[in-house]
């Protein structure tokens, strides 16, 4: 299991990456002192010394609507046809992807679902911030992001 420090520093160097005008190599292919250095950075940008990252106080929730439905959620939430938040889709996975709040931001990820899970028309590699508008699409399910 990895912490949120580690996937946020994976998250970061995704992001830095996709920017560059050449190719860099994945995460997976960088080394460990490389890998630790992305989670250095993301520790001292949060202001964190230790490898895990306190949640803010309750409150800052993420509501999503699919169709004329609205869900609210305070906490973290796994997405699929048999997850806490279970869709009815054929093509999502059981457990197909998860809404996770880190220091009162909102992130979505996928956990190696068949199909994927696709945020603004992009399948997504890594944990990704949502924003108010954000399309998120699940097997044939398609939310909107109301409020993250």
């Amino acid at each position: 299991m990895t912490t949120l420090i580690e996937r946020l520093a994976q998250a970061a160097y995704e992001a830095h990456r996709a920017a560059l005008p050449t190719s860099a190599p994945p995460w997976e292919d960088i080394t460990k002192r490389e890998q630790q250095a992305w989670q250095a950075a993301v520790s001292a940008v949060a202001g964190q010394t230790g490898g895990t990252m306190p949640e803010p106080p309750h409150g800052k929730y993420l509501v999503i609507q699919i169709g004329d439905e609205r869900h609210t959620f305070g906490s973290d939430v796994t997405v699929g046809r048999e997850g806490s938040f279970a869709i009815d889709d054929d093509f999502a996975s059981g457990q197909h992807a998860r809404f996770l709040t880190v220091r009162g931001l909102w992130y979505v990820e996928d956990l190696g679902s068949t199909n994927g899970t696709v945020l603004n028309g992009r399948r997504i590699l890594s944990a990704q911030l949502l924003k108010k508008r954000d399309k998120i699409k699940i097997g044939h399910t398609v939310m909107t992001v109301l409020l993250a």
